[in-house]
């Protein structure tokens, strides 16, 4: 029960969630049940919808969607060791892909890449292509298939407890939309749902092909009236003919969309995705005097005009505030 004081804040109340109930030392068995490619279309990335069986597991009906678990890959490490444990957003909602909590999710993006020297002692001359050991094991990975499984990780980037409460706007690039699939279906489609509450997702890629999810995203938007589906795409020449830009660029463009949304106490702000885009949100929104109720700046950068920040300025000087969640890598 909240108290009067919790009745009238805007902050949000956070539930109770579980926590390292597998942790990485004693991982458990997951059974691969489905992995398809979840793009638009031809890209030069590769992003795959994971689902993976941990019924039976102390996973099971124990993970909310916004949180994480790990993947452990097999194998040795360059040192000899084991790998150790990464960790992939929940891509599921609540009640899991399966409607019973026993399958949850998650957004895989491979990595591959070349070689580059980032230390003194690096070969200059190396340039052979890597590919990241836990991605692609993941993304490689047949339905049947056993993976080793931790978590669940996160007790903030989480819907509040009481959802219909408050509003929301997410804030998403490339597999940052994690996350989000499974939020927005708790809010929307969820056994104690749909709520009333006004839900705008903010979508950021390069090309419009690396939109992820979207045929399922702009479905769901016809469906419910008040979730608002908004798509940025930043190397591509706009149908008005105008360039692309980020999700902050977005923003200040659009900011009569949102403004109103903004200045509501009860709306909430979620972040994930690369972590370029917190420094421009974070310009967009002290530039339009919207960041009180969203940011903690210190008084080392209070006097300093938002478009003279930058990236390690904002990591020292300015915090999220309570209506703030962010998850950036």
């Amino acid at each position: 029960m909240t108290t009067d004081s919790t009745e009238h804040s805007p902050d949000p109340v956070l539930p109770d969630v579980n926590m390292h109930l597998v942790p990485p030392s004693k991982p458990v068995v997951g059974r691969v049940v489905e992995s398809t490619n979840c793009m638009k279309g031809k890209s030069a990335s590769f992003v795959r919808h994971v689902s993976i069986d941990v019924s039976g597991t102390p996973l099971e009906g124990a993970f909310c969607s916004g949180q994480s678990f790990g993947v452990v890959p097999p194998g040795v490490d360059h040192n000899g060791k084991p790998h150790k444990v990464r960790l992939y957003s929940i891509a599921s909602p609540t009640r899991g892909e399966d409607g019973e909590g026993k399958v949850l999710a998650t957004t895989c993006k491979r990595l591959i890449d070349e070689y580059w020297p980032q230390t003194p002692k690096d070969d200059e001359t190396r340039h052979d292509l890597f590919t990241g050991v836990c991605s692609n094991y993941l993304c490689d990975s047949k339905v049947g298939d056993e993976i080793l499984v931790t978590g669940p990780v996160g007790k903030r980037f989480i819907l509040p407890a009481e959802p219909c409460r408050h509003d929301y706007l997410f804030l998403a690039t490339g597999t940052g939309i994690a996350p989000f699939r499974g939020m927005i279906s708790d809010l929307l489609e969820g056994p104690d749902g749909p709520v009333d509450s006004d839900i705008h997702l903010v979508m950021g890629v390069p090309y419009t092909t690396d939109l992820l999810y979207d045929d399922a995203l702009r479905a769901l938007e016809k469906r419910h009236a008040n979730f608002h589906y908004h798509t940025v795409v930043s190397r591509e020449i706009q149908p008005d003919g105008t360039k692309g830009g980020y999700v902050h660029h977005y923003l200040d463009r659009q900011v009569h969309l949102h403004e109103t949304l903004l200045r509501e106490d009860r709306t909430l702000m979620y972040l994930c995705g690369l972590a370029g885009m917190q420094l421009g949100v974070f310009q967009f929104l002290a530039r339009a005097g919207l960041g009180d109720a969203y940011l903690k700046v210190k008084d080392d950068l209070r006097d300093v005009a938002p478009a003279d920040w930058d990236t390690k300025s904002i990591r020292k000087y300015v915090r999220p505030t309570h209506r703030c969640m962010l998850e950036v890598y």
